[in-house]
């Protein structure tokens, strides 16, 4: 084989070791990117989410009667009752967005590309209020959505709710900054 041959060889095998170096970075790349578009949508549907149960709870906070007047608690029994029963299958749509949520940030984790606290830390704001929202939140909403009880009885569940997905709010916009804060 002629030099110059051997020299479009290995030119020819280079080409072919950097395109594939190349694939592979363009892989990870899109790995990361899928990860980062999939938190930034569950982050941003959660936090919308909370946003528009934030919009009734605020009336809790507008009155300072014990119990709230009776017009205040037909409005947010009325939400309730829709978002956490009556709106079937949609209404688990939230626990499937938290469990996505939760997997895309032990994946970054795992992966250990950014700092160990930015992924432990939204692991822990996140995961610290998943719970809490499965096992107090969202049975209370569905006991406010039935509205039954007394009424002393309903707003304080009113109000427990109220306060959860203030904290719910703060923490899930705590997750938010600390991915921000790794890309």
């Amino acid at each position: 084989m002629s030099p110059k041959a051997r020299l479009c060889q290995r030119a020819l095998r280079a080409q072919d070791a950097n395109g594939t170096a190349r694939s592979a970075k363009a892989a990870a790349r899109q790995q990361r990117d899928f990860a980062m578009h999939t938190f930034a949508a569950g982050t941003g549907f959660l936090l919308a989410v909370l946003w528009f149960d934030l919009m009734f709870d605020v009336q809790t906070r507008k009155s300072a009667a014990n119990p709230l007047p009776n017009e205040v608690l037909a409005s947010i029994s009325a939400y309730y009752r829709r978002v956490t029963t009556e709106a079937y299958p949609m209404n688990r749509l939230v626990a499937l967005v938290m469990l996505l949520t939760l997997a895309v940030i032990v994946i970054e984790i795992i992966s250990g590309e950014y700092a160990w606290w930015i992924g432990w830390g939204s692991l822990l704001l996140a995961g610290s209020g998943f719970v809490p929202t499965m096992m107090r939140t969202v049975p209370n909403a569905r006991r406010l959505g039935a509205a039954a009880g007394t009424a002393e009885e309903q707003t304080r569940l009113a109000r427990a709710v109220c306060r959860d997905h203030i904290f719910s709010f703060v923490r899930m916009s705590g997750v938010l900054v600390l991915q921000l804060v790794a890309r």
